[in-house]
């Protein structure tokens, strides 16, 4: 009798530690995917499917970067900065490939400016940046792409367009957690001084 007592004792009690588990790795699970939005759904699908490896990978990005604290910006960097972008986004009607050259060695810059880690080493620098601004990131992963050269036209703009809502995003004198703050910038509502052309490029193509 006594046994029988022990036995169903430590039968009910592995069931409730495993009960407790499950929900905490739901639980924790939403929470990653709510925290991460499109990141999470990227990162899924590059392993393949694999959602407790994604889960994994994205725990580490936490526990390695969570703690990154933005930088402010020196006096008149803010200003230089969106002169700078300005800039490229100009450069783009006559050299798209070029622009997003540019803008990705911009963005890697002002990254490191505030607070992340160095542009030499982007796949960290995104990792990082994912965590506080895991609903932008994305765009930057599209220009760092499209430097390789293999990007049409149309494909290179619409990596400008979703790259500059990271730059908004750095560049504002108080950097808000985007992960928190689903909102689109006034750039990405449509803002006129942020607009791409979509064709003017002398000789480019689409792909």
């Amino acid at each position: 009798m006594i046994t029988a007592v022990i036995i169903a004792v430590v039968v009910i009690a592995a069931a409730a530690v495993l009960f407790v588990g499950l929900r905490r790795a739901r639980g924790g699970g939403r929470g990653l995917k709510h925290r991460f939005g499109p990141e999470y759904d990227h990162t899924v699908a590059r392993h393949d499917g694999d959602v407790r490896a994604a889960e994994q990978e994205l725990r580490e990005r936490v526990r390695l970067h969570g703690s990154v604290k933005a930088e402010p910006l020196p006096p008149g960097a803010r200003e230089r900065y969106a002169a700078q972008w300005a800039g490229v986004q100009e450069q783009f009607v006559e050299s798209p490939q070029q622009a997003v050259v540019e803008a990705d060695a911009l963005l890697a810059r002002l990254a490191r400016d505030r607070g992340f880690p160095d542009g030499e080493r982007f796949d960290e620098q995104v990792a990082a940046l994912s965590v506080h601004h895991a609903h932008s990131v994305h765009g930057y992963r599209k220009v760092h792409t499209a430097t390789r050269g293999q990007a049409g036209t149309e494909e290179m703009r619409e990596a400008m367009v979703e790259a500059r809502r990271l730059f908004e995003a750095l560049v504002a004198e108080h950097t808000v957690d985007s992960n928190r703050h689903g909102r689109q910038s006034t750039a990405d509502r449509g803002h006129a001084p942020w607009a791409l052309p979509r064709r003017h490029a002398k000789g480019s193509g689409t792909s």
